[in-house]
């Protein structure tokens, strides 16, 4: 293995080879995502959630953190995408096959932060992480001068180590104190997930993370990925999962019932920190922003949120006209077809893909949907288990295709 030759010198880069034999999404070093442009050069992480996406790429046994490139060399990539725009493009660093604050991975997270900061940037940063974070670690937080970080620490209130073995200590806990006693500029956002019947859906259990998330700025709250790989995982450390394979999905498993009973427990706990269903929701309203996602499109999402916000997000909330739209499409160089749903609060597009929707989505402040992904009332964003659409939707639907003229069958249960 070789010393990397720029930025901190504590981390390997991965053998060629082994590289060579990654998933080509694990191998991806910049990717979009919903909530922002996702810088991941770090690769590994032995903190063994059952749940760990990473079982769906095959990279669930890299437990040592290695380098996939350099870390300036990762910086340069991240601000010279094509779809990156300063003081817009929201960016998550680490989010996808390490946890930042790792002894050997936070040194190159605080590399990132500082020469993000010294070109003047303000864009939103996005860093969740469950593992320690210190006084110290905030001091050079707060001292960002430019960026706008948001700290999220997953809290699921678990116990149970063969899904959590982090659950076995206090660690998360203990952090999320701590940057809640050392935060100004910098945020802190309490990620409850995921949330799973008969694992810490209990009444007892949700009052105990609310309690924790109290001093947070905002709580956000979602399900879990069920899908093959990680489910065969799950059984085979004897867990139950409560879904059966009918129920696998490339969206978040959040049933209607689990979700009622989340906001009731909320609403009874006292606790005055707001809830939201949305990362960026809550993202947004800690720095007193419009939610950058646009989610006032999809008002069944907002019963929950401050008043305050709402009218935030309302007076933000702005229909693309077709010259913009299409203004927009050619400085990302893409194409497409389109439909400006004012009425739906969404643009309709058609084979651009997530990685191409979501920097339009964050440009306009506009939600921005697939045709073939379609999304359903209470279930946006989540499997449908527990929710389906109706035959209302199902007609509008099926007319809004009418109108691009395209044939190809879509999955209702993407």
């Amino acid at each position: 293995m070789t010393d990397i030759p720029t930025g901190p010198r504590t981390l390997a880069l991965m053998p060629v080879d082994q590289r060579a034999a990654l998933d080509p999404y694990m191998a991806q070093i910049i990717t979009y995502r919903k909530s922002g442009l996702s810088l991941n050069h770090i690769i590994g992480c032995p903190l063994d959630c059952g749940y760990c996406v990473r079982h769906f790429w095959g990279d669930f046994e890299h437990k040592t953190p290695h380098l996939l490139c350099p870390t300036d060399q990762a910086i340069d990539m991240l601000v010279g995408h094509q779809t990156f725009r300063p003081s817009i493009t929201p960016i998550q660093l680490f989010n996808k096959a390490t946890d930042p604050f790792l002894p050997g991975v936070k040194p190159h997270l605080f590399h990132i932060l500082q020469a993000l900061d010294d070109r003047g940037l303000d864009n939103l940063v996005l860093i969740i992480t469950r593992f320690r974070v210190t006084a110290a670690d905030m001091a050079k937080l707060e001292g960002l001068r430019h960026l706008r970080v948001t700290l999220l620490f997953t809290y699921s209130g678990i116990t149970d180590a063969r899904v959590e073995p982090i659950a076995k200590s206090t660690v998360t806990v203990s952090s999320l104190v701590t940057a809640c006693e050392h935060k100004s500029r910098t945020k802190v956002v309490l990620y409850w997930r995921p949330i799973v019947p008969g694992w810490n859906d209990s009444p007892e259990t949700m009052r105990r993370v609310l309690d924790v998330g109290d001093a947070a700025d905002a709580i956000v709250f979602t399900g879990y990925y069920h899908k093959p790989e990680n489910a065969a995982y799950l059984h085979a450390q004897g867990v139950d999962v409560p879904y059966d394979a009918a129920d696998f999905h490339r969206r978040k498993t959040m049933p209607a019932e689990l979700d009622a009973r989340v906001i009731d427990a909320w609403r009874a706990s006292g606790v005055t920190t707001p809830l939201f269903r949305k990362t960026s929701c809550g993202v947004s309203y800690a720095h007193d922003l419009p939610d950058y996602n646009g989610h006032w499109g999809v008002r069944e999402l907002c019963d929950i949120c401050p008043v305050a916000q709402q009218n935030l997000c309302a007076a933000d909330h702005h229909v693309p006209s077709c010259s913009d739209f299409e203004q927009v499409l050619q400085g990302f160089g893409y194409s497409s077809p389109y439909l400006i749903d004012a009425e739906g609060g969404h643009v309709w597009t058609h084979g651009l893909g997530e990685q191409r929707r979501y920097p339009i989505q964050h440009t306009f402040r506009h939600q921005i949907w697939e045709l073939d992904q379609p999304h359903y009332l209470h279930a946006h964003g989540r499997s449908l288990t527990g929710h389906g659409p109706t035959d209302e939707e199902r007609q509008r639907l099926a007319a809004i295709r009418e109108r691009f003229t395209i044939t190809t069958r879509f999955d209702e249960d993407d």
